[in-house]
């Protein structure tokens, strides 16, 4: 089954204000030939062609640039997500630290953590209109017997010297509830996250790139890419469509969960996963306590929730996942984005009230619900740099619904790699995140170790 974006993907609340790029074609037909060829118009290939102009000399003659879209600009997982720029500190770096040793799960947190203040410090200079705000986080347990599993990695990743860690503060049983405001804590982690308008950022980084001569063509799925060694021309790879081909001299594939219709060795290492969001409104006059932090809430390894509040006081939630993870064709392998699964939708009745103190009278209510498809990495890590094996072909992808604090940084070190050739140590990416033929090779998959029953669907695959 070939991985492609449903044609008629719903409308999130994120994309309810469409820019002008939405559905923009910089030119009527498609150019014969580009240097660059960017294929998907989200998050990550925004990022890469942002960076890949970035790094171009001033006077220098930039290289000719096409991104190519499926659908309307930034219509994937970017423009579906929780606008959560949250990093991972504690919780999967102690899996990762267990696995690969601390130093290497260091650099991922610390990674990670860096895109809280870069990202405020890069929207405050570009003037960028999307809502940013750096506030705090509180990840809110529900489970004793989890807070305390997660107490002893997170104290274990402090006793070995993981700085980022140190920058989470933990609090305990007894003042939980009171700090988090939310009924039945057991525990608490505290740390710098942000929350943001992922669609308007990235169609401004789209706009500035158009305005320098990137060539931006949406409503133009990618059918197959070819490459011909014999081939005496600069160009050798072909992009097609069905509106055309595009000889390029380079390839990036910033296409998440559809990667493996492009390129076949991704398949069921980066699977498409269907999320669920919603958006909760807050009457006006309601005596509610006004949230200010991002939340998430989690009841044990795999149910956990997340949400962010907004400046005009409605909540952004995602997760609901008792409600479909149990029914795992609804949700693995999947990449229809065009409804919401029922049982998702009522989920979010009285949620505010279930679960926060203060709430119950609040009259809260859920206005819209949407769904959006994530590209699931098998060992739980994104793939970026050389596809592996293949010349001029490059991979920004994978990034298992925790992309929002690793992509812009990931696409910087990327478009060294694709302008000045550099190698995937010079880039500064954490070394975990590099696609390599071993990452291919493995039989590993992490996905249904966060489902109920650890794993014991992995014979379906």
């Amino acid at each position: 089954m070939a991985h492609t974006p449903a044609p008629n993907g719903m409308t999130s609340f994120w994309r309810t204000e469409p820019h002008f790029l939405d559905s923009y074609r910089s030119t009527e037909s498609l150019p014969q030939e580009s240097d660059i060829v960017v294929i998907g118009a989200g998050y990550a290939g925004a990022s890469v062609v942002h960076h890949i102009l970035d790094q171009i000399s001033p006077g220098s003659k930039p290289p000719s640039i096409v991104i190519l879209e499926a659908r309307q600009a930034c219509s994937g997982a970017t423009g579906r997500n929780g606008g959560h720029m949250k990093p991972d500190v504690y919780n999967g770096i102690a899996g990762l630290a267990a696995e690969h040793g601390v130093e290497a799960a260091a650099e991922v947190a610390g990674f990670e953590a860096k895109h809280v203040s870069f990202l405020k410090e890069f929207i405050e200079k570009e003037n960028i209109d999307c809502e940013y705000s750096v506030t705090k986080a509180i990840d809110v347990q529900l489970s004793r017997d989890h807070t305390a599993i997660l107490k002893k990695g997170y104290d274990g990743l402090i006793e070995k010297g993981c700085e980022p860690t140190t920058k989470a503060k933990f609090i305990p049983s007894d003042e939980a509830e009171k700090f988090s405001g939310v009924k039945g804590a057991q525990g608490c982690f505290v740390y710098d996250a942000g929350h943001i308008w992922p669609y308007k950022f990235v169609l401004h980084l789209l706009e500035k790139a158009v305005a320098q001569g990137v060539n931006l063509q949406t409503h133009t799925p990618v059918s197959a890419m070819t490459h011909s060694a014999a081939s005496i021309s600069d160009h050798p790879w072909t992009v097609n469509t069905a509106r055309g081909s595009i000889a390029a001299k380079t390839v990036v594939l910033a296409t998440n969960a559809y990667t493996s219709s492009l390129a076949p060795q991704y398949k069921e290492k980066i699977v498409p996963v269907r999320g669920t969001c919603s958006r909760i409104i807050v009457p006006p006059g309601s005596t509610a306590p006004r949230l200010t932090t991002t939340y998430t809430l989690r009841w044990n390894n795999w149910n956990y929730d997340y949400l962010i509040p907004r400046d005009d006081g409605s909540i952004v939630v995602g997760g609901a996942r008792p409600a479909f993870i149990h029914d795992l064709d609804s949700w693995y392998n999947v990449t229809d984005d065009s409804r919401v699964l029922e049982p998702a939708i009522r989920y979010w009745d009285n949620y505010m009230q279930r679960n926060f103190t203060g709430w119950e009278n609040s009259h809260a209510y859920t206005d819209r619900v949407w769904t959006g498809i994530m590209g699931y990495s098998s060992d739980g890590l994104p793939h970026v740099g050389h596809v592996p094996g293949q010349k001029d072909q490059f991979i920004i992808a994978g990034f298992t619904g925790h992309g929002m604090p690793q992509i812009f940084l990931a696409a910087e070190g990327l478009a060294k790699m694709v302008v000045n050739n550099a190698g995937f140590a010079q880039t500064g990416l954490p070394r975990l995140f590099e696609s390599t033929q071993s990452r291919l090779d493995s039989r590993q998959n992490k996905i249904f170790a966060s489902t109920p029953g650890g794993g014991k669907p992995q014979a379906r695959l």
